[in-house]
């Protein structure tokens, strides 16, 4: 059985399913097609189900995440349909409740769009009550929608490592976060706590508390079609996103020992002589902290930082079999210039220099997402350079959290 993480604290059972009592249009009660004609004293004189209907008939600007709510008084519900007759297509799925007597909509309607409530209940006598009544949704002015999606098949692959974050980037800035966070769906194929963090206005990424157990199936569902993004903004479509995590890999090195350690599913598997930044300027350390594998590389260019061709200390060098670790020009690599002083001493620009055969080795056995903690160094990895998602503690991570986080639940 397989678990959901749900983009609400409350979650949708909780939500109290009072309804407005009001009088509904085309209510009727109906046996055989025939109005029941029966004494006081017969079983067919039970008294029709009244049925309510929220919003109310007619309704205008009806914010689309508004549930629509409906219940039977005095039977039970047979057939309830939600249907777009103008400005969108289809119908709104809903939940009955185990009693037949309530049902709440999931999901959200389209903005600008017409809706028509038909309700079909019957009371213990077998009379039935119809009903219909209709409404419409808050106009839009603009849409939003997910410009970029990872882990993705292009980009990260959908394996990946037990460090990998599940990362959104809308086209536009939006304001509403809650909103957005309570349609943002994490289902995992095993309990998992984590939590959406907000960096800025377009960027909401997810972790868990801790790395992610090996081989977890997760499944993300972005529904965001109809959500309010801001005033006047809308999401434009679902976005549904599967990808599995792979074994346990999780390298770690330090500064002072030059040394790196593979260990795969707790077991080690590689041991590493390394040489890591110079020092000297700051920016020739390489970080210390939690860093993730970000790309996977045959040839990589690699220029000096802030200093452009004739300058002291300016270089280009073309470096072979390259894992990425950082957005500020960290790499794993294969340095064969540096092979005597790989496993006593640090003399690279901030990457971490590997004999090409370990490099080798590396690259074709990391998973994008795979952390490689590095320690012994005075500069800290900050946790906007490049995945620096796991500097935050939990209790940091929350802080950015508009609905903190979840416990999982049977999917």
């Amino acid at each position: 059985m397989g678990h959901a993480i749900r983009g609400s604290s409350q979650g949708a059972g909780l939500l109290t399913l009072a309804l407005v009592t009001a009088s509904c249009s085309g209510s009727t009660a109906v046996e055989g097609g025939r109005t029941p004609q029966a004494s006081q004293n017969s079983p067919a004189a039970v008294a029709a189900a009244v049925v309510t209907v929220s919003p109310l008939d007619k309704a205008r600007g009806v914010p689309t995440d508004t549930p629509i709510l409906i219940a039977a008084q005095g039977g039970t519900l047979r057939q309830v349909v939600v249907r777009a007759v103008k400005g969108a297509r289809g119908t709104l799925p809903g939940v009955l409740s185990a009693d037949g007597t309530q049902w709440r909509s999931r999901g959200t309607a389209a903005p600008g769009a017409s809706y028509e409530v038909s309700v079909t209940a019957v009371n213990p006598a077998g009379a039935v009550t119809t009903t219909t009544s209709s409404f419409s949704t808050v106009r839009k002015r603009e849409t939003f929608a997910i410009e970029n999606f990872m882990p993705g098949r292009d980009t990260t692959g959908l394996t990946v490592g037990v460090g990998m974050p599940v990362m959104i980037t809308f086209d536009r800035d939006v304001s509403d976060r809650v909103s957005i966070e309570r349609n943002l769906f994490v289902r995992t194929s095993r309990p998992v706590l984590g939590a959406w963090h907000w960096f800025d206005n377009r960027n909401v990424h997810f972790r868990p508390k801790k790395f992610w157990p090996a081989g977890t199936r997760v499944r993300v569902e972005a529904r965001l079609a109809g959500v309010r993004g801001g005033s006047g903004l809308y999401g434009a479509a679902n976005k549904t996103v599967n990808f599995k995590i792979g074994r346990s890999q999780i390298t770690k090195g330090s500064v002072q020992s030059h040394h790196l350690t593979v260990r795969r599913n707790g077991k080690v598997v590689r041991e590493m002589p390394m040489s890591a930044g110079q020092g000297g300027n700051w920016k020739y350390h390489t970080t210390s902290g939690v860093h993730l594998a970000m790309s996977r590389e045959n040839v990589t260019v690699m220029t000096s930082p802030g200093i452009g061709p004739g300058s002291p200390g300016y270089y280009q060098l073309t470096v072979y079999d390259t894992v990425r670790i950082s957005n500020s020009g960290e790499y794993i690599h294969a340095a064969p210039w540096s092979v005597g002083s790989q496993g006593n001493s640090n003399v690279s620009h901030g990457c971490v220099n590997v004999s090409p055969s370990n490099a080798k080795w590396f690259l074709d056995n990391t998973l994008i997402g795979d952390p490689i903690i590095i320690t012994g160094s005075p500069r800290v990895l900050e946790p906007l350079n490049g995945w620096g998602h796991w500097q935050e503690s939990w209790k940091e991570w929350l802080k950015w959290s508009s609905l903190k986080h979840f416990d999982t639940d049977d999917v």
